[in-house]
């Protein structure tokens, strides 16, 4: 046997019909507070400040890189290590 039951209601009716709590003064506070720091934060998505902060921090970033790869494909490439074993 198969019984379905279709309710038509309001979310607040289901919550106040389940016992929930209502979450919404709550809900409402955080949407402030990210909406606030979202605005606080609007100037760093502008495109000139994120040049000049990638560039600040990418080029010592891109050594880095470079070097971890140099040495990754340096056995695979036939290079040197840097170990004594193969020198």
């Amino acid at each position: 046997m198969k019984v379905n039951i279709e309710i038509e209601c309001t979310p607040e009716e289901a919550r106040s019909f389940l016992g929930l709590p209502d979450v919404t003064a709550l809900n409402e506070s955080l949407m402030t507070e990210m909406q606030k720091r979202a605005e606080a934060n609007m100037d760093q998505l502008d495109p000139e400040v994120l040049m000049r902060q990638w560039s600040a921090f990418g080029g010592e970033m891109t050594n880095q890189f470079m070097e971890l790869m140099r040495s990754a494909a340096g056995p695979a490439a036939g290079g040197k290590t840097g170990s004594s074993k193969d020198r």
